[in-house]
């Protein structure tokens, strides 16, 4: 299928891409850009209530912005990482994304301001969304959690964060998740061949996010000498996915990361979790907040409220 003509719209004003020009990318120029909410404030959707905070960890005290869709005695609880390729994102940029989660779903949000690369190469960001998991089962009270439904979900590298903090929840057992929801996630780091999935090269320019640029963009969270054949980087390369929390799996069409997510679904099926997924034809990576008041698109945080409340 083609791109959505909104969408086209918007992309056919953009220059075309230099084949001839090296990938360079400053974290610190780029984030100005990437960091930018696609949604006015007063445009985005209202919940009962919005806490910023800090919690205190063994490595870092990490901010975090807890949404309260309603009130009342106590709230399932849905752990949410940004995306923005290890290297980019904050609780203001993907503020658009928590709210509506939220409200659909009536889980109490978590959204958690990992530590970022280069500055903090891996493991930090995975350890920082670890911990802060395991923070919040340890103040049950506080949080009003209902001791019962702790659901973690991301976009993007943050849907890498999700299933690699599955992995270890369950090699830890210092606490039980119960779903995961991973928005068109990258698991797959190492780009040695990018002719392991068709949409590598299908959707290679044109659509964004380019996949001559992911090498670049993963090397920041990759330069502290991580392997990207390490589960815990790549989660797509574990081969045990015995135990893993149900899995919602939202990919789209015209993103380069279509198919490794599609794989790492099929892959939890075969080893006998439930996964439910939903391929969004005609829109980019990325499509959460900035498409989603298309009407193809917009039933995306509805389904996700389902799945959390089966």
């Amino acid at each position: 299928m083609s791109l959505h003509p909104e969408i086209k719209k918007l992309f056919d004003t953009f220059p075309a891409s230099d084949p001839n020009e090296e990938i360079k990318v400053i974290p610190e120029e780029a984030r100005k850009s990437m960091n930018a909410p696609s949604i006015p404030l007063e445009k985005r959707v209202q919940v009962h209530s919005i806490e910023d905070k800090k919690v205190p960890t063994s490595e870092a005290d990490i901010p975090v912005r807890i949404y309260t869709p309603e009130e009342k005695s106590s709230y399932p609880i849905l752990m949410y990482f940004h995306g923005g390729a290890f290297f980019s994102g904050n609780l203001e940029s993907h503020d658009e994304i928590a709210r509506p989660l939220a409200s659909v779903s009536g889980y109490k949000v978590i959204a958690v301001d990992m530590r970022l690369a280069p500055e903090h190469p891996y493991p930090a960001a995975l350890v920082d969304c670890y911990n802060v998991t395991k923070w919040v089962t340890e103040h049950k009270g506080e949080l009003n959690w209902d001791g019962e439904n702790l659901a973690i979900s991301g976009d993007s590298s943050g849907g890498n964060l999700a299933a690699a903090v599955s992995l270890m929840a369950r090699e830890k057992r210092e606490f039980t998740i119960t779903k995961q929801v991973l928005f068109y996630p990258s698991l797959d780091l190492d780009f040695s061949d990018i002719s392991r999935y068709p949409s590598l090269t299908e959707n290679r320019k044109g659509y964004g996010l380019e996949t001559d640029a992911l090498p670049e963009f993963n090397s920041f969270y990759l330069s502290g000498g991580a392997d990207p054949n390490d589960p815990l980087v790549s989660p797509i390369k574990e081969e045990n996915l015995e135990n893993l929390p149900a899995a919602l799996v939202i990919t789209a069409e015209h993103d380069p990361l279509r198919d490794e997510g599609e794989r790492f679904a099929e892959n939890l099926r075969k080893s006998g979790v439930h996964v439910e997924t939903k391929r969004y034809d005609g829109v980019v990576h990325g499509f959460l907040g900035k498409w989603t008041h298309l009407d193809e698109f917009k039933d995306v945080y509805q389904r996700t409220g389902e799945f959390l409340n089966k």
